[in-house]
């Protein structure tokens, strides 16, 4: 069963990052992608998968050591539900790059291989496109995103 869960939770994010490579001027894929709904598969398989370990995963966690976290990683469920949460937060990052590369007008051809690249490796999908978006973002929209001027 947990080689299922595992297997099956990237298969439920793909969806949702072939709407924003695939389709990203499509109307439905910018409503769709603004919802953090999306994190919910992944992390229904999360919750299924240590749901039944919770002291176990309280104590690495509450008090993580290296050699607690790798045994917790050296179990088929644990190594599984920490695939299940990188996933679901991976698509969420995924899901701000498209709609900030959206609002900056960023071609797809652009945005396609970034995010195929976050994907992959996202903290260097999102750091590259943290730079892209530094250099083609305007100077002073700090204040716009607070004053809404």
């Amino acid at each position: 069963m947990t080689g299922f869960l595992f297997e099956i939770t990237f298969w439920l994010t793909v969806p949702f990052w072939a709407l924003m490579v695939f389709a990203p001027k499509w109307r439905a894929t910018s409503r769709i992608m603004s919802s953090p709904l999306i994190a919910v598969p992944p992390l229904v398989v999360y919750t299924v998968l240590v749901v039944g370990h919770l002291p176990e995963l309280w104590a690495t966690m509450s008090s993580p050591r290296l050699d607690t976290v790798r045994e917790f990683l050296n179990t088929a469920w644990g190594a599984s539900a920490v695939w299940a949460q990188v996933l679901a937060w991976d698509l969420l990052v995924g899901a701000w790059m498209y709609r900030e590369g959206r609002r900056l007008g960023l071609h797809p051809l652009l945005m396609g291989p970034l995010l195929v690249f976050t994907i992959i490796l996202s903290p260097f999908g999102f750091a590259l496109f943290l730079a892209i978006r530094a250099f083609c973002d305007t100077p002073d929209r700090a204040t716009t995103v607070v004053t809404d001027e």
